[in-house]
């Protein structure tokens, strides 16, 4: 019988941001006290998995959320470059308030090209990384699951490759809440399901404002609207199903 082997991505818990900064590849973003709360419930939800292998981005936030599951699971967090945060030429600047990006026109040359993207890492870029870093989990835990922490568009991009779909998208639309868990199961080397879940759930708020690249693009509706119809309209709505492979 064909072993199968389980590879969980977990988004980070919530972040403490009370600027409203994008903070993307930033040091010194940590998780606040409703993010270590989820990383708390996520390690409770994984502690009776066969989990054999746990990695997680450098990023503080991301392995202040593995640092429960590590504890749970009796392993060690390594840490893994390819499952940081995708890059954003907007890291640092504020999504909200007077002083928002949105303040100077010379930031919306940036939104040329919403297919690559042009005001980040190339979602290609994307692929290629978490597509290693899931094929090294997947053969350090045959047979058994692993776990990687990572953050929302590195896991969204992921699992639309997988899935068939195409890769541009509107941020605001994607299926990976804070502390969310997106697995795919592998049959051999052959992946043969993705699944979604959220062990956090009760504590993600109505009316939270976005975190992240959803931030960036909750406020670019009000000045460039265009640039996220491209596209937009025909965007499936996001699921669990079965898929021949990535």
């Amino acid at each position: 019988m064909t072993e199968m082997t389980i590879v969980h991505l977990l988004r980070h818990g919530e972040v403490h941001n009370p600027r409203g900064v994008l903070y993307g590849r930033l040091p010194g973003y940590h998780l606040s006290e409703t993010g270590r709360r989820m990383a708390e419930l996520v390690a409770k939800a994984v502690e009776g998995r066969d989990i054999v292998a746990l990695r997680s981005s450098p990023m503080e936030r991301a392995q202040e959320t593995a640092a429960p599951a590590a504890l749970a699971l009796g392993l060690e967090a390594a840490t893994d470059e390819r499952l940081i945060e995708a890059g954003n030429v907007f890291e640092g600047l504020r999504m909200a308030g007077s002083d928002n990006v949105f303040r100077d026109p010379r930031s919306y040359r940036h939104f040329r090209n919403p297919f690559r993207p042009s005001w980040g890492e190339p979602y290609t870029e994307v692929v290629a990384r978490m597509k290693a870093v899931v094929d090294d989990a997947r053969a350090a835990a045959r047979g058994h699951e692993a776990l990687l922490v990572s953050h929302q568009l590195p896991i969204w991009i992921i699992r639309l490759a997988a899935e068939g779909r195409r890769l541009w998208h509107d941020p605001r639309r994607r299926q990976c809440a804070l502390a969310s868990l997106t697995s795919l199961t592998f049959e051999g080397d052959r992946l043969i399901s993705v699944g979604y879940s959220e062990p956090a759930g009760a504590l993600l708020r109505e009316g939270t404002p976005p975190q992240g690249e959803a931030a960036l693009f909750d406020k670019a509706d009000e000045a460039l609207p265009e640039v996220l119809r491209a596209g937009s309209e025909d965007e499936e709505t996001p699921g669990s199903r079965s898929v021949p492979g990535v």
